[in-house]
């Protein structure tokens, strides 16, 4: 592998690591729901401390994944890159294959 191969790969697992958390993947799913949140209710539906969402929330802006908005003394987060919810798709297919291939070998 090349150096280029190697790096395009390794910010493809950047982004993908960014999604490797059942939290962090339940923001980017409300925030397909909805066209933004407040980090107030983001902290509230997840049920941890402030500083916890914000680390997760960073950790998927850095990644590109959302985007924030600063309006006074709150800061509101959006999807910045929806096609996401496509790998969120793809990852509900293997997981729908995996679970009919374990019910076949034990039907």
């Amino acid at each position: 592998m090349n150096a280029k191969q190697q790096a395009k790969y390794e910010a493809r697992a950047r982004i993908i690591k960014a999604l490797a958390h059942p939290t962090r993947l339940f923001i980017v799913d409300e925030l397909s729901k909805h066209d933004q949140r407040c980090v107030c209710e983001l902290t509230e539906m997840i049920g941890a401390d402030m500083s916890t969402v914000s680390r997760h929330l960073s950790l998927l802006k850095n990644a590109g994944i959302i985007e924030d908005e600063k309006r006074g003394a709150m800061v509101y987060y959006r999807l910045r890159m929806g096609c996401v919810l496509k790998f969120f798709d793809c990852i509900e297919s293997v997981l729908a294959h995996n679970a009919e291939n374990q019910r076949q070998l034990l039907g």
